[in-house]
Order: structure tokens, then C-alpha cells, then sequence
């Protein structure tokens, strides 16, 4: 199938209705595998993505000797080998797209007695290493990446690291997740010191598995200590709420939609886009329902609304940093101008967010000027329409998806180039986005 590209035709208008459940959260995915695979005993996994990226991360510890079986139906059973019984791979570990696999594999395996390389596709590949290899080398890890600072990663392990405390320059969940998992090898006290809150999820796990964690969320700052071990638990991973984004979107903007999502994990280092939509106007509706596997989970209503331009504040930007392509849309629809600023980080995402979004938008007829670390967007107002047109996604999951939501909005068919990434943290998103009322048609070409 190579040369095969996948392309989406969305036909122009409808509405979006139903109760859905989107797949699991990839984040907790990831993590669930990784701290599983370095725990004492079984550890049993329910809710699992089965995306691409996080198929990579469980290939990778299977190619470390960690018996893992499954995954079927979101089920995943993790046979724990310990702290320290990791075994060398025998070939370098291929981590397809996934920038999550690859930055908290560097800090993990950092501090291993054996060597190991990190590589990727095109896209990883050229993706910004050094924001994690940096802290890492402080700490004693022995990385060597491209002149650029990109993948392939060759990681010398050295099982004598030592603890940092490390102020990160940019607000990076995954750069501080992966000094953490390094620290869990290093000897003393490891400190993370954020400049924005970001996603906890390695910290909620780590606790999760019984490592102790010390906290201090006025400071935005996460401490532990090696020493420790980690015990096998059952994870109940929660639907992912950057995957609910886009039908939160889509229902917000097409006149007479109603959808309700199930289990959706409301993890309040993730719930920007939440508070971002609620003040553009949206009408959302957020039931919390208890806990899953130590995150907080609940229902969300949503049904369309009158939507307005807003500035989005600053401090929301780390916490819906994933789901801004899906936010573009909505401010293309809603009443006036909508600006952010601070946001330089979607400039090194599976593709350059900004400037990407800002030609297809104006492929649809809206104005949308990027900036060096945001993009200004006028809306067309709740009452107008975008144009059809033929947008390019390259191989960028959110910018494919977020593009099928604007057909909603549209006067004629969008056609979404590229699309095959999706599977990569939504497989079966098109089948999904059918039955809530999306007229989507799957095609592909040479």
C-alpha cells in the first residue's frame, strides 16, 4: 500500500446528535504501559487506545521482554518485569509519529544498563529532542541526537544518574514527565519547576503505582525520589477528551445538535478547551461522574450555540494546547475576532499548527493570519457560512479532524488531504463521526 494516501470528502451541513464514546485518553495510554511494564506484578489495562502511537509504546516494551497481552476490545494485560528488568532490544525502537513514546522513553531508559535507539517517521524525526536530552544529560544521561537536535535518539544507558532540580523553559508535560521517569533511577531528589501548569498525568500515575509523589501545585512544582518500586494496579483509562474536542466543536456550531459523551476524563490540567469554548459561548453542560484509574471523569453535554470571538487567555493555552486546531474551527464560526498569543509550541507539533490551520481556513474563505506563537481568526458570525474547498492536513491527525467538523458550517463539500494519521489516536473516528450525523465518505488515492 505504500504511496496510498487516504482523503476524506465531507459533505456540506447537518447536525450532530447522539451519545458517544470517544477512545481512550492517549496519554493515560502511554502511561499505563510504561508504568506497568517497570512494576511488580500484572497489571490490567481497560479503556486502552489501540492508536498508533500508543501500539508503538507497547511494541517497544515487548521489545524489551515485557510479556503484554493484547490489546482486544480496549483491554491490555501488562506483565510487570520490575525496575530493573528492562532488557536490551535487539534493534532500534521505532516509534512511528509519537512524540509522547519517544520524549518519556529518553527519560525511562536514560538511566537503563543497556544502550538503545530511538527512532521515528519523517514527521518525529523532525521534531525538537533537545528541550528533553538537555535536562537528561544534567542528570548524567549519556543522549546523542542529529546536529538539529532531532530523532534518531542514541541513548548510552547509565545507571548511575543522579537527581536534578530543573526549571523547564517551556511548559511541557512531556519534557517533565521524562525527567521524572529518569528520576526514578537516579539517586536523590529529582524536582520539576513548571512556568504553566501542564498535564499531570505521570504524576496521578506514578502515585497510582505506589511511588511516593510530592506535590506542590502553588509552586508548579513535582518532586520525588529514587529508591522506590512500583506496584502493579488496574487502570481504567477514561475516553480522551482532546478526541471529544472536535465533537464539542462540531456540535457548538451546527444549528440543532445535541450529543452527550460518556466517560470523558476531566483532568484539570486538560480542561482548557472546556473553559475556552464557555467563554466563546458555548453551551456545554459538564456532569462529574467520580474517578477512573486516579483521573476524574464525567459526562458532557453539548448543543449549538451562538459562538463569539474571544482573546484566550494565557494561562488556558498549556492546558488545550492539543486542542486548538479543533478551537480554530469554532472561532472560523463564531461572531468577531478571536486571537491567541503564547502559543509558539503548536509551531513544533506533528506539523506547524498555526501556519497549517491558517491556509486551510483561508482555502475556506475565512480570514486567519498566523503569527510567530498564535494566529488572529475573523469569524464569519453564526449566521454565515464557510466556503468548500480542499484543505491539506499534512499527515497531522487534529488538523484532518478538526476540518471534518467544519463541513458542518460549510457551502459545499471539504476535502480533507492525508488522513491516514488519524488512526494514530483515533482509529474509527470517521465510523464515529458518521453516526453522530457527519456526512463523511473515505476515499484514496495514489
Amino acid at each position: 500500500m505504500t504511496g496510498i494516501r487516504t482523503d476524506w470528502t465531507v459533505r456540506p451541513g447537518g447536525r450532530l446528535a447522539g451519545r458517544l464514546r470517544v477512545p481512550g485518553d492517549k496519554s493515560v495510554s502511554h502511561r499505563a504501559v510504561m508504568l506497568g511494564a517497570i512494576a511488580e506484578g500484572v497489571t490490567e489495562v481497560t479503556g486502552f487506545l489501540e492508536g498508533a502511537d500508543c501500539l508503538a509504546t507497547m511494541g517497544a516494551f515487548r521489545a524489551m521482554g515485557v510479556p503484554i497481552e493484547g490489546p482486544e476490545g480496549g483491554r491490555l494485560v501488562v506483565r510487570g518485569v520490575g525496575l530493573h528488568g528492562l532488557e536490551a532490544p535487539a534493534a532500534p525502537l521505532d516509534l512511528g509519529n509519537s512524540g509522547t513514546s519517544m520524549r518519556l522513553l529518553a527519560g525511562l531508559l536514560a538511566g537503563q544498563p543497556f544502550d538503545s535507539v530511538l527512532t521515528g517517521d519523517a514527521s518525529l524525526s523532525r521534531r525538537p529532542m533537545r528541550r528533553v536530552t538537555e535536562p537528561l544529560k544534567r542528570m548524567g544521561a549519556h543522549i546523542e541526537t542529529t546536529p538539529e537536535g532531532t530523532a534518531p535518539l542514541r541513548i548510552h544507558g547509565n545507571p548511575r544518574l543522579r537527581g536534578i532540580d530543573y526549571r523547564t523553559p517551556v511548559a511541557s508535560a512531556q519534557v517533565k514527565s521524562a525527567i521524572l521517569l529518569a528520576g526514578l533511577y537516579a539517586a536523590g531528589r529529582t524536582c520539576v519547576t513548571e512556568p504553566a501548569p501542564t498535564r499531570d498525568h505521570t504524576e496521578r500515575m506514578l502515585a497510582g503505582f505506589g511511588w511516593p509523589v510530592a506535590r506542590e501545585p502553588e509552586r508548579l512544582r513535582v518532586c520525588l525520589e529514587g529508591g522506590h518500586r512500583l506496584r502493579a494496579t488496574a487502570v481504567d483509562v477514561p475516553a480522551d477528551l482532546s478526541s471529544a474536542a472536535f465533537f464539542l466543536v462540531g456540535a457548538s456550531i451546527a444549528p440543532g445538535s445535541d450529543v452527550e459523551l460518556e466517560h470523558v476524563g476531566l483532568n484539570p490540567t486538560r480542561t482548557g478547551v472546556i473553559e475556552i469554548l464557555r467563554r466563546m459561548g458555548a453551551d456545554l453542560e459538564v456532569t462529574p461522574e467520580g474517578e477512573a484509574g486516579g483521573e476524574p471523569v464525567g459526562r458532557i453535554r453539548v448543543r449549538a450555540a451562538r459562538l463569539r470571538g474571544i482573546a484566550i487567555p494565557s494561562e488556558l493555552v498549556p492546558l488545550a494546547i492539543d486542542e486548538f486546531p479543533a478551537v480554530f474551527v469554532a472561532a472560523a464560526c463564531a461572531e468577531g475576532r478571536t486571537v491567541l498569543t503564547g502559543a509558539a509550541e503548536l509551531r513544533v507539533k506533528e506539523s506547524d499548527r498555526i501556519q497549517v490551520m491558517a491556509a486551510g481556513l483561508r482555502a475556506l474563505g475565512v480570514r486567519a493570519e498566523p503569527r510567530h506563537d498564535g494566529i488572529l481568526i475573523e469569524g464569519v458570525g453564526p449566521d454565515g457560512r464557510l466556503g468548500g474547498g480542499t484543505v491539506a492536513s499534512h499527515g497531522d491527525h487534529r488538523i484532518a479532524m478538526a476540518f471534518a467538523m467544519a463541513a458542518l458550517r460549510a457551502e459545499g463539500p471539504v476535502v480533507i488531504r492525508d488522513c491516514a494519521n488519524v488512526a494514530t489516536s483515533f482509529p474509527g473516528f470517521d465510523a464515529l463521526a458518521r453516526e453522530a450525523g457527519l456526512a463523511l465518505e473515505t476515499g484514496t488515492a495514489a
